[in-house]
């Protein structure tokens, strides 16, 4: 089964809570990405304006100059985000 988002909605921050074909949900915090990453195409993504203008085209979700994460990567990036997250809660 190819992975496709079905459902994203922009949270705050740069947290994006999405759904997945698979019936997954996780909500990804692409900060670290989005600023870290220095290719020119993610640049326009570190303005919270623009970040919050995505649309989910071609089984993920695309920004209006054509920047993407493979859904691939946005689940996983949720689920390891999600794990970290409750192991910090049980200490």
């Amino acid at each position: 089964m190819i992975l496709n988002v079905t459902y994203a909605e922009y949270k705050e921050g740069y947290q994006v809570f999405l759904t997945f074909n698979n019936g997954e949900s996780v909500l990804a915090d692409l900060e670290s990405t989005v600023l870290n990453d220095t290719r020119k195409i993610f640049i326009p993504l570190r303005d919270k304006e623009y970040f919050k203008n995505f649309k989910i085209r071609l089984n993920t979700i695309t920004w209006e100059n054509e920047a993407d994460f493979a859904p691939e990567y946005l689940l996983e990036l949720g689920k390891q985000q999600q794990s970290k997250q409750m192991a910090h809660s049980r200490h």
